[in-house]
């Protein structure tokens, strides 16, 4: 999918990964009876919350959120519900609006700040666009990536994108988890029963499945990512939002039918097999304030892992940046 040759043998060493303990990780009650996990650090710079996708949990931040610090931000990386060191929905509550209430529980009435930046990728990054909407004046600047844009597609089809295209992927060689996962769970859980085989299905999406760009996780790599999903209602809890397109009813409808108005930055993983190219052309049209799209060399879908040697600064960069214009 790269539009241009890029030799990946030439990618620059990425920052090295601390330990798996080296933040402490806290817990906080969002609901009756649940609490999120998330990182805290750098408190009492501008709050920055980064939130993770599927198959992720905070893990996938590993590399951020010391350069982050360093450059002067408080840097809040929670665990949505059911994922990584939070707690499971007792209800099996599991939808982006959902999400989305629980992280500005989190971050507003707990952590107490009244405006935020946020950070997503892949599910994150979806939750994110109804944050921005859902709580107005509470989102400053959002940094947008490798996820399902806005839908707004009147204004898409006004633009000359063509739809069919957009939604092909679904059904190209990366595309069966989607249809597994959503349309027969319990048939896969059934074939997933040993933890092993559990993290074998994760591991895939970090390897073979071509979500990643060539040698970006190595083995011990994957085996940290892919750790919080030893359990089947872990990974229930992964899958629910594709459920959601085979009769999985949400609590409430996001709210993603509109063009997002605050400042974004838009980053796209050039080796992205999960999310394809007009992903770029629809960020283009959705997006009416925005840096970029910048299309990034030598990373897939995890481009906040992959190449968080561009990432880290430029994030950086751009809230600086909108600290200024405010």
């Amino acid at each position: 999918m790269s539009a241009f040759a890029y030799d990946h043998r030439l990618r620059p060493a990425q920052p090295p990964t601390p330990a798996p303990d080296a933040f402490t990780v806290h817990h906080h009650e969002v609901a009756p009876g649940l609490r999120l996990a998330y990182v805290r650090e750098g408190i009492g710079g501008y709050p920055l919350v980064l939130v993770h996708g599927y198959p992720e949990t905070k893990r996938i931040w590993w590399r951020n959120i010391e350069p982050l610090v360093a450059a002067g931000f408080e840097v809040i990386v929670p665990d949505l519900r059911g994922h990584g060191d939070s707690d499971l929905s007792i209800d099996d509550t599991y939808d982006i609006v959902t999400y989305s209430r629980d992280l500005h529980a989190l971050v507003h009435d707990a952590l107490g700040h009244e405006r935020v930046g946020l950070v997503g990728g892949d599910v994150g990054g979806v939750v994110a666009v109804d944050m921005v909407q859902r709580f107005a004046g509470f989102v400053d600047g959002l940094v947008f990536f490798d996820t399902v844009p806005p839908i707004v597609v009147d204004a898409y089809v006004a633009a000359g994108i063509d739809i069919g295209s957009i939604t092909a992927i679904a059904d190209g060689p990366t595309g069966d988890y989607r249809r597994r996962q959503g349309a027969d769970p319990d048939g896969l859980a059934a074939e997933l029963s040993t933890p092993a085989l559990r993290r074998a299905w994760v591991a895939a999406m970090y390897g073979p499945r071509l979500w990643a760009s060539p040698g970006t996780f190595d083995d011990g790599d994957i085996a940290f990512m892919v750790e919080p999903w030893d359990t089947e209602e872990r990974l229930r809890a992964g899958w629910a939002v594709y459920q959601l397109a085979h009769g999985r009813v949400a609590a409430e409808v996001p709210i993603l039918d509109r063009c997002v108005d605050v400042p974004t930055l838009v980053l796209y993983g050039a080796d992205d097999h999960v999310v394809g190219p007009d992903f770029v052309h629809c960020c283009e049209v959705a997006f009416t304030d925005r840096v970029g799209p910048l299309v990034v060399p030598g990373a897939g879908h995890f481009l906040q892992w992959e190449r968080a040697d561009i990432f880290n600064p430029t994030v950086a960069m751009f809230f600086d940046a909108l600290a200024r214009r405010s």
